[in-house]
């Protein structure tokens, strides 16, 4: 128990790091990925873990330098590290729906495709296809 107590003052931020390729569905486990592939996200970015993360109103610093060892592309999109304050200095979690960094992985993932930057995108191609079924249906009818 003393070894604990001493402990907690070092370890005052409490800072977790997540990398976008911790929830890319894009990446294999041995690339890095660390949740299931049907949760995970396709190519994340470090600015849309932290807007999520911010969104919900964890303590979030971006570090946009940052690279994941694993990631052999040095691209500016795959760089970048979010860290995340899960707990606070007694060790509480932060945010109680939250209590471990596994969560907080979940939950971005699950938010992220659902960010605006992100449904633009998808409505834009929605629509271009309802638009081209439309337009094959149009055709049908009147060939008959």
């Amino acid at each position: 128990a003393a070894a604990a107590g001493a402990a907690s003052p070092a370890d005052k931020g409490r800072f977790i790091c997540i990398y976008p390729a911790y929830l890319n569905n894009k990446k294999t486990i041995a690339e890095g990925r660390r949740i299931p592939i049907d949760k995970a996200v396709e190519n994340p970015t470090s600015t849309e873990i932290q807007d999520v993360c911010a969104a919900v109103g964890f303590n979030v610093l971006l570090e946009k330098n940052k690279m994941y060892p694993r990631e052999w592309n040095r691209d500016a999109q795959y760089r970048g590290r979010v860290r995340i304050q899960l707990k606070q200095d007694d060790g509480n979690p932060c945010l109680p729906q939250f209590p471990t960094r596994k969560s907080v992985m979940l939950y971005a993932a699950e938010t992220i495709p659902k960010l605006k930057t992100r449904t633009q995108k998808m409505g834009g191609s929605d629509q271009s296809l309802q638009q081209g079924e439309g337009g094959k249906k149009g055709k049908g009818k009147k060939k008959k």
